[in-house]
């Protein structure tokens, strides 16, 4: 199996997934352990490290993974 990344914008993504559930940036920060201005951070990053996607996948219970990735 082969995977290929989509063109995507993973940082908006997941600005868009948290308001859609209707959380608060403040709550995402101490979901995932980090300051609240590196959550603004990672929502300008079009990309971003596949071991933190898969923590704000489990924290958000959305699979980022799939939405990012597509089998070739």
């Amino acid at each position: 199996m082969n995977f290929v990344m989509k063109d995507v914008h993973v940082g908006k993504m997941i600005q868009d997934e948290l308001n859609y559930q209707g959380r608060t940036v403040v709550w995402f920060a101490k979901a995932i352990y980090c300051e609240k201005s590196n959550v603004y951070k990672m929502f300008r990053r079009k990309s971003i490290d596949l071991a933190q996607l898969m923590k704000i996948s489990d924290v958000l219970g959305h699979n980022f993974l799939r939405d990012c990735y597509e089998e070739s």
